[in-house]
């Protein structure tokens, strides 16, 4: 699995109810039924994707996070989870809202914009940064909110939302030591992970 996916399972117990937005193929899903009892279901905007993880027996349905989450009742999981998926969701403080609507808690991950390589290559190049995290061109990509780890936390104090925790990765899956400044993590993290509640 991907390493983001390997970190948002740890942060599940056992036995809960869960539903992965833009869970792809289901491999997250598919290891937390396996590996965590959980009662797991996703959902999925690609057609392939979806009808793939449905043909191995995943409880997928075909569906966009921006306009479908408003259908689910309030409360009805434990966990929601939106995977490098906030940054090209069309509105993504609606759809984290609706995340703690339908769920008791939420996590998030994404890449970090304001990786210092990133911010390198932008003052250095003039151009939009290329890297092992954001691998595509400009003019293919399907991300159009990229956002930093600070941006995150600023519109998690906006919303009220409670951070139970957090942590900034690199690629390679090294945990970073600058886990308790946020400001550090921003410029040092490639990616977040933050589990959220309501206020």
């Amino acid at each position: 699995m991907r390493l983001d996916l390997r970190l948002i399972a740890e942060m599940v117990p056992h036995g809960q109810t869960v539903l992965d937005i833009g869970c792809g193929d289901g491999a997250l899903l598919a290891h937390l039924s396996a590996e965590k009892g959980a009662d797991a279901r996703g959902i999925e905007i690609d057609m392939a994707q979806a009808t793939q993880a449905v043909a191995a027996g995943l409880a997928v349905i075909q569906g966009d996070a921006d306009h479908d989450l408003a259908f689910y009742p309030d409360g009805a999981f434990d966990y929601v989870i939106l995977s490098r998926t906030l940054q090209a969701v069309e509105r993504p403080r609606e759809v984290l809202r609706q995340m703690l609507r339908i769920g008791r808690h939420a996590i998030v991950s994404f890449p970090n914009f304001g990786h210092w390589l990133l911010r390198w290559q932008l003052v250095s190049t003039g151009k939009m940064p290329v890297t092992e995290t954001w691998h595509r061109e400009w003019y293919e990509t399907p991300n159009i909110h990229p956002c930093t780890i600070k941006d995150f936390f600023d519109l998690c104090a906006l919303e009220n939302y409670v951070i139970e925790r957090w942590l900034a990765v690199d690629e390679q899956g090294l945990r970073a030591p600058w886990r308790r400044s946020p400001r550090l993590a921003n410029l040092f993290g490639e990616q977040a992970l933050f589990l959220l509640r309501r206020g």
